[in-house]
């Protein structure tokens, strides 16, 4: 384990399962069918459904298949994120949330780009995958349990259409316009 990695498990206690079930669930309660809230937890169930596929895999092309899966699911979603949801957490009152949450996504790109050097079915993979992992998951807590509830919260009734259609058109350049199609049926 990297120094890196020990820093980021020192400052990132683990929350439980169940804790992290009620935010999501308390997270969907607040989304809207259709809105940035509610495609932002569709991607957060697919990128955990992209760990468990680089995690499974038993040969090194299918790892890195799904490592690639994961990448480019987890940058999609952080670019939509960077560009449209953290700026509208800094207007809305919560500027060290959305310093924090831009740290974080940093933090796991480059992780990322380390998994990309590794031998993929070495432990030392599998450790960092799963720090990565376990980085991610806290993020995705803190977004769910409060900053994304704040948000849906202090951001203006009006401003929640254009949030959506900004945060869906962001998605869709990075992940292509049939990405509803294709991010989250194993391709």
């Amino acid at each position: 384990m990297s120094i890196l990695d020990k820093v980021v498990a020192a400052v990132t206690p683990p929350e439980s399962d169940e804790t992290r079930a009620k935010a999501r669930q308390e997270a969907r309660a607040a989304a809207s069918p259709g809105d940035w809230l509610s495609m932002a937890l569709d991607h957060h169930l697919a990128i955990e459904g992209a760990f468990a596929e680089a995690r499974a895999a038993r040969e090194p092309s299918a790892r890195r298949t799904a490592q690639k899966k994961l990448a480019t699911l987890l940058t999609g979603h952080s670019m939509a994120e960077e560009a449209v949801l953290y700026p509208a957490i800094a207007q809305a009152g919560e500027k060290a949330h959305a310093i924090l949450a831009y740290t974080e996504q940093a933090a796991a790109k480059m992780q990322m780009a380390a998994l990309e050097e590794m031998d993929p079915m070495s432990e030392d993979y599998l450790d960092k995958l799963g720090h990565l992992e376990g980085a991610v998951k806290h993020h995705v807590y803190e977004e769910e349990g409060t900053w994304f509830i704040e948000l849906k919260k202090k951001a203006p009734a009006a401003d929640q259409p254009k949030i959506t259609d900004r945060f869906k058109e962001q998605f869709e350049r990075y992940m292509g316009v049939d990405s509803p199609k294709t991010w989250n049926d194993g391709r």
